[in-house]
């Protein structure tokens, strides 16, 4: 019996694509029927982003890239409409733009307890479809919380900062890979699938991995 396929992912809390992409992905892995292993990293995307952004995300992303707002609306009205096809509402007019250091953090946190994938999705949810602040550490600990971590345990880690070593390792990992957009996907840490890419596309290249460890073993 081979030993299961890795894949390590490269994403951001604030990004749409990186949603879209789970969900692309683990269709993907459902539609392969082998093991994987799945481990998520620390991009982001507006490291100067404050945490208490004011204004809405087409504001930010009219300001950051430098396009006119109608431009950003049309953007954000394609990035919904693809969402929902991969069942996903989300809700750009309760959005709350925010600095994203602090989730990855907490991301961290929730990896060395072995429940990093359900935080993944918790806080993607909470940012794009429920209108949550994911930037501030009260407002992450309540959404840890609800997951039944130690509240009180998660903002002490948060606020000393113990896994920022582990988010600033990530991203040095993205770079050396040369990685400057997400999501990113590598797999056996060899091959690398950029984007949301069709389920297809991933349950071929995981195939593809699979095949190679079984006569490799």
């Amino acid at each position: 019996m081979s030993s299961p396929v890795k894949v390590d992912i490269w994403s951001d809390i604030a990004c749409p694509w990186c949603y879209i992409g789970k969900r692309k992905f683990e269709e993907g892995v459902r539609r392969f029927g082998g093991d994987v292993e799945v481990e998520y990293h620390s991009f982001e995307l507006s490291p100067d982003t404050p945490v208490d952004f004011q204004g809405t995300a087409a504001d930010f992303l009219a300001s950051h890239k430098g396009l006119p707002k109608e431009r950003v609306t049309q953007m954000i009205d394609t990035v919904v409409g693809i969402a929902a096809t991969v069942g996903l509402d989300y809700d750009y007019d309760a959005l709350q733009h925010t600095n994203t250091v602090k989730a990855h953090q907490l991301l961290h946190y929730a990896k060395e307890r072995g429940r990093q994938i359900e935080m993944k999705e918790r806080l993607l949810r909470a940012y794009f479809v429920e209108g949550r602040h994911v930037g501030r550490v009260e407002d992450l600990g309540d959404l840890a919380a609800e997951l039944g971590f130690d509240r009180a345990d998660v903002v002490r880690s948060l606020e000393t900062d113990d896994y920022l070593g582990a988010v600033r390792a990530d991203q040095a990992q993205a770079a050396a890979y040369g990685i400057h957009g997400v999501p990113f996907f590598v797999l056996d840490g060899k091959y690398g699938v950029s984007g949301a890419q069709d389920p297809a596309v991933f349950a071929s290249a995981l195939a593809q991995v699979a095949g190679e460890k079984e006569v490799a073993a």
